[in-house]
């Protein structure tokens, strides 16, 4: 989980993080250390887990430069996160923009960026096309002019153009049926192929988070600190029929236990 290597190449790095919100008297995260190595050429799906509470969430937002720890250090590719490397990410709730179109809320991050107009838009729709939208690019990005599921294809898609490295998602599925849950579930591992990208994704789903990680932390609380780490040795290509092998099903059972053990604490 952490390594103090110099040498080591790591793409995300927590470092002693501690949080309180009370001047030190509660620290509700405390000594915290994380680490994702870099994989180049192969990218990471590490998925975090822990019970309601626990700091998945907090730990997201310090990697995406939204919080600052009371503590700690929060490096990302070796730099601080600051204004300057930010890290884009996926929430829950639909976080686009409903005035502005699919087209111009993909493009947004270009824009910032100074990207000439034209150029943005090739590369916004080269995107929307990879994530199922073409043919929506000119509607609003609200509902119901798009879909719960639409509405996370445009903020996965807007995360992938701003930065197709490294991308946090917060429960991104959360609020989805069960059908549109499993096809993005197949289209999140298909990017993720694609892009080599390293993921971080937060999730309560035992079973989502066995299908798609490579690698699983559990966070305790009170005070929060991630206790274990569980490889996922599935072959990188899954499909709807690896939640029926007896190596699927027999690791989602050893999450479970060591989950409740975890909250047993």
């Amino acid at each position: 989980m952490f390594n103090d290597n110099p040498n080591q190449n790591n793409i995300i790095e927590l470092k002693d993080i501690s949080q309180s919100y009370d001047g030190g008297q509660n620290w509700i995260m405390q000594d915290l250390q994380f680490l994702v190595e870099d994989k180049p050429n192969q990218g990471q799906f590490v998925v975090i887990l822990g019970m309601s509470g626990s700091g998945k969430s907090t730990l997201l937002r310090y990697i995406a430069g939204l919080q600052k720890p009371t503590k700690g250090q929060v490096l990302v590719k070796g730099k601080p996160v600051d204004e300057s490397q930010r890290v884009s990410m996926v929430f829950q709730q639909y976080s686009s923009l409903p005035w502005q179109t699919v087209l111009q809320n993909v493009s947004l991050a270009l824009k910032f960026q100074g990207v000439a107009k034209s150029e943005r838009e090739d590369r916004a729709m080269e995107i929307i096309k990879l994530v199922g939208l073409e043919g929506h690019e000119k509607k609003f990005a609200q509902y119901p002019s798009l879909s719960g599921g639409q509405l996370q294809r445009v903020a996965i898609a807007r995360s992938l153009l701003a930065n197709p490295e490294i991308l946090l998602m917060d429960e991104p599925f959360g609020a989805l049926d069960i059908k549109t849950r499993l096809t993005m579930q197949d289209l999140l591992t298909n990017i993720w192929r694609k892009f080599q990208s390293t993921i971080i994704f937060v999730t309560h789903d035992i079973s989502e988070a066995v299908y798609l990680a490579d690698d699983i932390y559990i966070l305790k609380s009170q005070p929060s600190k991630i206790v274990e780490h569980i490889p996922i040795n599935l072959p990188i290509d899954r499909s709807r029929s690896t939640k029926r092998d007896p190596a699927y099903i027999s690791l989602v059972h050893e999450v479970e236990d060591r989950m409740v053990a975890v909250s047993e604490l």
